[in-house]
């Protein structure tokens, strides 16, 4: 029993330990186009997981936006 504690408790402390994922506004992905562009690209290869995220709502919005200015 102790050693299944010891082979699990470093695999929970890891996925407790990572960093969440800095939210851009909507303003700051227009501002940036490299940025923009960075996040559309990993919300397009999963959107399973990314699709209803901060980011990827923000950059959707963000590219529409862009897209209505060229009309």
């Amino acid at each position: 029993m102790r050693l299944r504690f010891l082979s699990v408790f470093p695999v929970v402390l890891a996925a407790c330990s990572q960093e969440a994922e800095r939210v851009y506004t909507v303003d700051e992905l227009l501002a940036d186009k490299a940025l923009l562009a960075d996040v559309i690209d990993k919300c397009r290869r999963n959107p399973g997981e990314l699709g209803n995220t901060s980011n990827c709502q923000n950059a959707a919005a963000a590219d529409f936006r862009t897209r209505l200015e060229r009309l």
